[in-house]
């Protein structure tokens, strides 16, 4: 009700608030905007900091994608009213299945090599008998001997697999938002709303993955640590597939 009422209004102020209000709920209401930044860091290990560099380039990627749709059609002419009947409305869905299915299969892949890796992580004993007659446990941790390259080219591969799928993740509601507002107050209304969508949807980011990486921390896990990053990559698994089917 919110929305179809701020695209019929006539003040830009109902324009912007929705904005604000949008890029709120659309972020909280959908796991894939700060799960995988959270899991990924217990995982990978990231500062606070880093943590937060990522997920918010990550979310100005998402934004500003649906920004540049809209502002090819501001261009092509496309009223408000016009949006459902273009194509591109019908266009925009299929870029989010694209976008959730992917996910998925990043997912699992990401799933299977932190399943692997844990698995190789295993200490394992070996006796060793010298000349003397004296006999001695070496334990040799595969965890540290093979694995740490390829967790190295994964922490500088996974960001950037997260920021292409995010700049392909649609915002469905900024585009007839800004393309209303383009009609209502010209360029200043248009970026006006997508500013608000924008500092609200980066916003709730950054302060929810900040909120549950605290809490993930929180957590001790021992033994089950070099699980962390099996569990991520599930977890992308279950925000992929939640907004596939049930179109969160």
């Amino acid at each position: 009700m919110m929305f179809e009422e701020a695209l019929q209004s006539s003040s830009i102020g109902v324009l912007v608030w929705t904005a604000l209000a949008l890029g709120f709920l659309h972020t909280v209401l959908g796991p894939d905007h700060y799960v995988p930044f959270a899991a990924l860091a217990r995982a990978e290990g990231w500062s606070r900091r880093r943590t937060a560099a990522i997920s918010g380039i990550c979310g100005l990627g998402h934004v500003f994608g649906s920004v540049a749709i809209a502002g090819a059609l501001i261009l092509l002419g496309t009223a408000a009213q016009g949006w459902e009947q273009t194509g591109w409305a019908a266009l925009h869905e299929v870029r989010g299945d694209v976008v959730a299915w992917a996910l998925v299969g990043v997912g699992a892949a990401y799933g299977l090599w932190g399943v692997r890796r844990a698995l190789r992580g295993r200490v394992h004993t070996h006796r060793h008998a010298h000349a003397d007659g004296h006999v001695h446990d070496h334990h040799h941790d595969h965890h540290h001997d093979h694995v740490h390259l390829h967790k190295d080219r994964a922490a500088r591969v996974t960001p950037w697999v997260l920021f292409i799928l995010f700049v392909f993740g649609p915002c469905e509601s900024l585009i007839p938002l800004m393309l209303a507002a383009q009609g209502l107050g010209g360029l200043s209304a248009t970026v006006l709303t997508a500013g608000a969508f924008t500092v609200s949807t980066v916003g709730t980011i950054l302060v929810t993955v900040a909120l549950l990486q605290a809490g993930i921390d929180l957590v001790p896990l021992g033994r089950l640590e070099r699980w962390t990053h099996a569990a991520a990559g599930m977890s992308l698994v279950a925000c992929g597939a939640a907004i596939g089917v049930l179109g969160l």
